[in-house]
C-alpha cells in the first residue's frame, strides 16, 4: 500500500508553483506548509489557491522527517542551493525550471543526489503539464510515425513586463533565455528521439524589442543533433496581445513515416481550446483532441518517492538537459540590445 506523502513549498518567485502544488495535491500528496523569504509577487495568490497550508519557517520543513518531498520556484539563481540543501536534509525534490543555471551548480547537485540517494527532478511543464505530449509519446512509442528523426520546438512566450519582478530581466539572476525556456525544448528533443545525449551545433541569443532591458534576452534558438537524430529550437518573448494565452508553443516530430504537430496551447482562428495534436502516416490524416489526456509526471513522482525508482523522468536525463541548455547559453553569439 501506498504511504501517504507529505510535501512542503519552499521559494515562490514563479507561478509556475500553482501547477507544481495543485499537480501534486491532484496526485494525491499532502501540503503540510510553505515558506518564502520576503514578499515575492505570486504569494498572495498561492495563499488564496492553498489557504489551508500552514506558513513555516525553512528550518521547520527541513528538520521535519514526515515531509519527503519538497517544491521549489524560488529566483533561478537560488534553486540549487536551496535544492542541495532539502536534499542534505532527506527530503526529494521537485523545482520549478531552470532548476540550476551554471555549471558549477549542475556539479554541486550531482553531488548531492549521489550522496543522499534523494531525487532532483525538474518540472519541464511544456511536457509534463501538457496531455497532449502525453498522446504524443505514446504514438512514438507505438512506431505510429516511424523512427523519429527530427523534432523543432517552439516556444514563444508573453512578456507583460509590468508584471515582472526585477530579477527577471538579468541574465545573472535568471539564467538566460535558452537556460531558462529553451530547457523544455531540449528535453523534448531527448524523449521523443530516444536520445540519451546531444551535440549543441548552434546558439544564438538577441534582444530585438527591448533595449530598456539590455540585461534580458527576448529571443534564442539552438541546433542540436544526437547519433539518433536532429533538432532546431526557437524561443522568445514575442507573443501579442492579440493571442488568446500566453503563446502559441507548438512541436513538430518528424518520423520516417510520418509526422506529429502538437498546438499546446491553442488552434488559432481553428478548433477552441488546448492541447491539439495533428497526425499523418501512411493510413491515417486526422486531428486528436487530447485536453482529456490523464497526465502522468505528478503520479509518476510520487511513485518514483515510494519506490525509488525513475519513472517521472530519468535523473541522468534531467542532469544532460541543465548542462546542455547551460552550454547553449554559454556558447550563444548574442545580436541586438544586449550588454555584456
Amino acid at each position: 500500500m501506498m504511504r501517504e506523502i507529505r510535501f512542503a513549498v519552499i521559494g515562490l518567485d514563479h507561478r509556475h508553483i500553482y501547477g507544481m502544488t495543485a499537480g501534486m495535491l491532484d496526485a494525491g500528496a499532502i501540503l503540510a506548509g510553505w515558506s518564502t523569504e520576503g514578499h515575492p509577487q505570486p504569494l498572495d495568490k498561492f495563499v488564496q489557491l492553498f489557504p489551508d497550508a500552514p506558513k513555516l519557517t525553512l528550518q521547520a520543513i527541513l528538520d521535519d522527517a514526515d515531509i519527503s518531498l519538497v517544491l521549489i520556484a524560488s529566483r533561478p539563481d537560488q534553486r540549487a542551493e536551496l535544492a542541495i540543501a532539502a536534499m542534505r536534509a532527506g527530503k526529494d525534490v521537485m523545482v520549478d525550471k531552470p532548476g540550476c543555471i551554471t555549471g558549477d551548480e549542475v556539479r554541486r547537485l550531482r553531488d548531492a543526489v549521489r550522496d543522499t540517494g534523494r531525487i532532483w527532478s525538474v518540472n519541464f511543464s511544456e511536457r509534463f503539464e501538457v496531455p497532449a505530449t502525453s498522446v504524443a509519446t505514446r504514438l512514438v512509442q507505438q512506431g505510429a510515425i516511424g523512427k523519429v528523426v527530427h523534432t523543432t520546438g517552439l516556444g514563444p512566450h508573453r512578456l507583460n513586463p509590468q508584471t515582472r519582478p526585477d530579477w527577471f530581466f538579468d541574465s545573472s539572476t535568471y539564467g538566460g533565455i535558452l537556460t531558462d525556456i529553451g530547457s523544455h525544448q531540449i528535453e523534448q528533443f531527448l524523449h521523443f528521439t530516444g536520445s540519451e545525449d546531444a551535440e549543441i551545433t548552434l546558439a544564438t541569443t538577441g534582444n530585438f524589442a527591448n533595449p530598456g532591458y539590455p540585461k534580458f534576452e527576448d529571443f534564442g534558438e539552438i541546433a542540436l543533433r544526437s547519433e539518433r537524430a536532429q533538432g532546431y529550437i526557437r524561443v522568445d518573448w514575442y507573443t501579442a496581445d492579440a493571442l488568446p494565452n500566453w503563446g502559441d508553443g507548438r512541436l513538430f516530430i518528424s518520423g520516417t513515416e510520418g509526422s506529429i504537430e502538437l498546438r499546446k496551447y491553442v488552434d488559432i482562428a481553428g478548433r477552441p481550446g488546448s492541447d491539439h495534436l495533428f497526425l499523418v502516416n501512411g493510413t491515417r490524416c486526422e486531428h486528436l483532441d487530447c485536453a482529456a489526456e490523464r497526465l502522468v509526471y505528478f503520479e509518476n513522482l510520487l511513485a518514483d518517492i515510494q519506490n525509488r525508482t525513475e519513472t517521472a523522468c530519468p535523473q541522468s536525463r534531467t542532469f544532460r538537459v541543465s548542462e546542455l541548455a547551460i552550454k547553449a547559453q554559454a556558447m550563444a553569439f548574442r545580436r541586438g540590445n544586449l550588454s555584456a
